[in-house]
């Protein structure tokens, strides 16, 4: 399968020759110019790689990656014209798997590109705390050796709390990562969201496992 590579870049010209280059390597492209729209994009394309420049209008290039971290597992190799030790360390603080300093050749980008996507070939796609599993890639999700009938919106909820087993997840939290807009107090939707996957991950008397943190939110863990 032809793998799907995202590039973020708001110079014209660097965004037009990473298409290109990358397109006669044999990948599939799609490219953003601002961090907005990679973000909209990312949700929706779920792409192999992501190649992100860290200057970016509006959302930089930075919180782009944080955000992208929380929502996929999908490397990401950041561009940038600093070359500073204090900047590479906080492209892969905010989640980065490689970094590389512009100018550059591109052959060093392909090689980059290629050890990345090997990388992520080799690495388990699923999500799992105590005996509920979730495959990020075929979208099945089990507790123990039975399926779960879950939505979309129950895969989703699902996979931010197993990406953060044991944490205690504010409703803010959630509604940010899963809903991706800013929570309104008066609200239960989350709420209401989480008393369903509950009911569907925790039927037949299986021992609860997102729990009630009163005053905080929830976390998955065992009590």
């Amino acid at each position: 399968m032809t793998a799907s590579i995202m590039v973020v870049d708001d110079d014209a010209s660097v965004l037009s020759a990473l298409r290109r280059a990358l397109v006669l390597e044999g990948y599939q492209v799609t490219t953003a110019a601002d961090g907005e729209a990679a973000l909209e994009m990312i949700g929706t394309s779920q792409p192999d790689l992501l190649i992100l420049d860290v200057m970016l209008p509006g959302i930089d290039g930075f919180t782009v990656c944080s955000r992208a971290r929380e929502m996929s597992h999908v490397p990401i190799l950041m561009l940038t014209a600093k070359d500073t030790v204090p900047d590479r360390v906080s492209g892969l603080d905010h989640g980065a798997d490689d970094y590389l300093v512009k100018p550059f050749a591109i052959d060093e980008l392909m090689a980059r590109v290629r050890a990345l996507l090997r990388r992520q070939a080799g690495h388990s796609r699923t999500l799992q705390y105590e005996d509920l599993v979730l495959d990020l890639d075929t979208h099945e999700a089990f507790r123990g050796d039975e399926p779960l009938n879950l939505s979309p919106l129950d895969f989703q909820l699902l996979s931010v709390f197993l990406k953060h087993p044991r944490q205690v997840l504010s409703r803010e939290q959630l509604c940010q990562q899963v809903w991706g807009f800013d929570f309104e107090g008066e609200s239960n939707f989350v709420n209401v969201a989480v008393m369903e996957l509950r009911r569907k991950i925790e039927s037949e008397g299986q021992p609860r496992l997102i729990q009630t943190v009163r005053g905080f939110g929830y976390a998955l863990r065992v009590e």
